[in-house]
């Protein structure tokens, strides 16, 4: 394993847990996506299903069951735990939107037509995806909390580390994954907006708000 994978998979924990925190600290689930969050838990569940049919290393396993774990606690917390809290008003993005179109691409572009690989190429499409309930949410309401913006940094933080590590694996193993890699660029895109405004306006001491 490369520097930039465990520094990604670093940053994709740091944000979990960030947001975790802030629910469970503020007693409050306000200005976080409940959609997005849903989708994230699909990511997950889809792509780690080869946790019952295959071993890769102890880390592997450990960081998927995390990932899984924290997700569905998120949801639990957002639907459930502090259900009086949750911003169902502005989170009004059209998800089957994402989800359906996702669906159908990865029927048709996959590396090998089975049920775990295509579930697989599901999730890496999904998760391209899967943040924009949360930007709208914040163009709906015109500004995010601090912790909700550094979780937000994490999370992208994650995915162009990981592109920089396909890069690495590319010219240093030879291996090459044109689906991981297009869908992360297309990740990272989505980002660079709120890249922008984060450290232009968030580590300046200034609310972020993303225009409507």
């Amino acid at each position: 394993m490369n520097i930039f994978r465990l520094t990604g998979d670093l940053s994709h924990l740091a944000a979990i847990i960030i947001l975790l925190l802030k629910i469970w600290k503020s007693r409050s689930c306000a200005g976080i996506s409940g959609k997005s969050q849903i989708l994230f838990a699909l990511v997950f569940t889809t792509r780690y299903l080869d946790l019952l049919t295959a071993f890769i290393s102890f880390y592997n396993s450990i960081m998927k069951v995390i990932y899984i774990a924290c997700a569905y606690a998120t949801v639990y917390l957002i639907y459930v735990k502090f259900k009086a809290t949750y911003d169902g008003n502005h989170d009004t993005f059209r998800v089957e939107f994402l989800v359906v179109p996702v669906g159908g691409l990865a029927f048709l572009v996959n590396h090998d037509f089975s049920p775990l690989e295509i579930l697989w190429t599901f999730s890496i499409y999904l998760e391209s995806v899967a943040i924009l309930p949360q930007l709208f949410m914040i163009s709906k309401t015109g500004e995010a909390e601090t912790i909700t913006t550094h979780y937000l940094f994490f999370l992208g933080l994650y995915r162009a580390l990981y592109l920089i590590n396909w890069i690495w694996r590319f010219y240093f193993e030879g291996f090459f994954d044109m689906i991981a890699i297009v869908a992360g660029v297309v990740q990272t895109i989505l980002y660079c907006d709120f890249f922008y405004l984060y450290v232009t306006k968030v580590l300046k001491g200034k609310k972020l708000s993303l225009p409507a």
